[in-house]
């Protein structure tokens, strides 16, 4: 192997453990891939700046524009109200409309904000028609990854793929390409579901009872202040509740009034009782230090009680590349910030309840918080915004419709799609289009524009697109592929199309899809190049392929986000993901040739 060659296989071997640890964020991640191989000569500055100016880049980031002004005006939240009564009356006609719906929107919209806005209408639904959440919303994140297989424009994946074509000389993928096995494996998915999803799914009934959810029976108290208490007359950040014990004081009531979220300069007086989160048995071995008396019963948190005085009980997940992700409550200052406390965070199948202010913050966690009710309304448009940090799960925010927005933003989509498809305009200038003519007709603001955009993707996007530029310079593509020859080859083409699907649906259980799609990408160009083929059937396998994961929480990001709002296990993903992904496989095996002669 050359030098250039081993210097690529130590950044793709880097990349696939920073990827599947997650112990960088992936848009660092790909600034490293870029720069790495900038800094060592494999490939020149022109090549690694290529990507952000690349046709895959400029739609996947006017796509987000298109996805916030539908989000924005409400539309797709009015969907909720009439899937309640379908799925009380026949839960697996329920299902399959719901798919369905969720597979449409999904081939033209970005899938993390429709399945992020649809969580908490799919609980409600739930409650509503007496179901689980838990059956509900795995079939939710898995119609959003078959309505993305459909276009190019459904997932930034398909757009990836597309980017790293034109790179080595093939021509931008037409917008619906991809349709033909998108469709039948949008119509056998929800099949699937529809025939075993009530069976495989678990049935965990969620509890009204937020105290038992989320263990908080030993985390919640209140002390009454004594008249020798060394608290009285102190500030709450100068007590050793705050320096010392690091607990939150939730509330404070005084001669009949209520203090809620009381700041830190705020002075304790004598019959003061304090709301505490904290380890109750760890400040009660404080008795007598402190001088106070513990209230005996326990402090409950019921759905019944959501609302109370002038604070709210929320349930907050957080959403995949939220800017909570990867950092503690007080890195973000979640308190100041949101003038709400935290009262334990449910990590996947784990409740932590000590240091939450240092927890370090992942995709799919759910912080139980107290927050202010006067700013639930801040709360909720900002949930309505693409890069919201979280979804509020106990409380659905509604955001009102807007009929005239929604036709011209309906209008401006259908249009974008309709010039791409008769070839009018490439479908990068066709999403730039379509985003001006959203700002023209004052749908959205330019702010809202810069606000839109997941620059995160976007540099994810340009240090793949730089990676899969180097596996072909350095001949590191070609060496893989003479392997994967070397190995397969005597089969034919449709048995080594076959294991390219089957290595990359594997990889992208495990790590980012876009990271897997530009790294088998190159080979299944190199591969088709030396087996003199056309490249399109062994691009599609591979483009299909990185969306399909079914069987962990972690493969996509919607999985995640389901994952705790869902109470999931792991193993859940596995026990109805595992039968999607050998289907799909087979499916694809015997399909993808047809559709896509070789």
């Amino acid at each position: 192997m050359t030098a250039d060659q081993i210097i690529v296989l130590a950044v793709i071997v880097g990349a696939l453990i920073l990827f599947a640890t997650e112990w960088l964020s992936i848009d660092l991640v790909g600034i490293l891939i870029l720069v790495s191989l900038t800094a060592t000569g494999v490939i020149t500055p022109e090549e690694g700046l290529s990507g952000f100016s690349n046709p895959a880049a400029i739609t996947v980031a006017f796509m987000f524009v298109l996805s916030y002004s539908l989000l924005k005006t409400g539309s797709l939240q009015r969907i909720g109200p009439y899937l309640g009564p379908i799925f009380k009356k026949n839960f697996n006609l329920g299902i399959l409309i719901m798919m369905i719906f969720i597979g449409l929107v999904s081939a033209f919209i970005n899938n993390t904000p429709i399945v992020a806005m649809f969580i908490p209408v799919m609980v409600s639904v739930a409650n509503l028609s007496g179901y689980s959440p838990s059956k509900l919303l795995i079939p939710l994140s898995y119609a959003s990854i078959f309505g993305g297989m459909c276009t190019m424009i459904g997932t930034s994946t398909n757009m990836l793929v597309s980017g790293i074509a034109v790179e080595n000389g093939i021509e931008a993928f037409p917008m619906f390409l991809s349709a033909p096995i998108g469709l039948v494996f949008v119509v056998v998915g929800a099949v699937y579901i529809f025939l075993f999803g009530k069976r495989l799914l678990p049935d965990r009934i969620s509890t009204e009872d937020l105290s038992q959810k989320f263990g908080m029976r030993d985390y919640l108290s209140e002390i009454e202040i004594l008249d020798e208490s060394e608290f009285v007359g102190q500030r709450i950040m100068d007590s050793i509740l705050a320096s010392e014990l690091s607990i939150d004081v939730i509330e404070v009531r005084r001669n009949g009034n209520l203090f809620t979220l009381p700041p830190g300069d705020f002075v304790i007086q004598s019959g003061d009782v304090l709301k505490l989160q904290c380890d109750v048995e760890k400040i009660k071995a404080l008795r007598d230090r402190l001088k106070v008396n513990f209230n005996t019963d326990a402090v409950r948190l019921n759905q019944s009680e959501i609302q109370k005085g002038d604070t709210s009980i929320l349930e907050l997940i957080i959403t995949s590349g939220s800017e909570f992700e990867g950092k503690s409550l007080r890195e973000m200052d979640f308190r100041r910030r949101y003038r709400a406390v935290p009262l334990a965070i449910l990590h996947h199948e784990k409740v932590v309840h000590d240091d939450l202010h240092k927890v370090e913050l992942k995709a799919g966690d759910i912080i139980l918080t107290e927050i202010k009710t006067h700013r639930l309304n801040n709360i909720k448009r900002q949930e309505m915004s693409q890069k919201s940090p979280f979804i509020v799960l106990s409380e659905q925010g509604v955001i009102d419709f807007n009929r005239k927005k929604f036709l011209t933003v309906l209008s401006v989509i259908a249009g974008v799609v309709l010039i791409s498809s008769l070839n009018l305009m490439s479908i990068p200038i066709a999403t730039l289009l379509g985003a001006v003519v959203l700002v023209l007709s004052k749908t959205i603001s330019m702010r809202e524009v810069h606000e839109s955009i997941e620059w995160k993707i976007i540099f994810l996007l340009a240090g793949a697109l730089s990676l899969g530029i180097a596996m072909n310079s350095s001949g590191l593509a070609a060496i893989i592929a003479d392997g994967l020859l070397a190995n397969l080859g005597t089969y034919g083409p449709v048995v080594i199309l076959s294991g390219l699907y089957l290595m990359t649906s594997l990889l992208t259980e495990v790590m980012s899809n876009n990271a897997s799609a530009a790294l088998l990408s190159p080979i299944a160009i190199t591969t088709a190049t030396e087996m003199q083929l056309s490249p399109y059937p062994f691009m599609i396998a591979v483009m299909v392929a990185a969306s399909a994961s079914f069987m962990t929480p972690i493969g996509y990001q919607t999985n995640t986000m389901v994952y705790s709002a869902g109470q999931y296990k792991f193993g859940d993903f596995f026990k109805i993901g595992v039968g999607l992904n050998l289907l799909f496989w087979i499916l694809a095996t015997l399909l993808i040739p047809v559709f896509y002669p070789f």
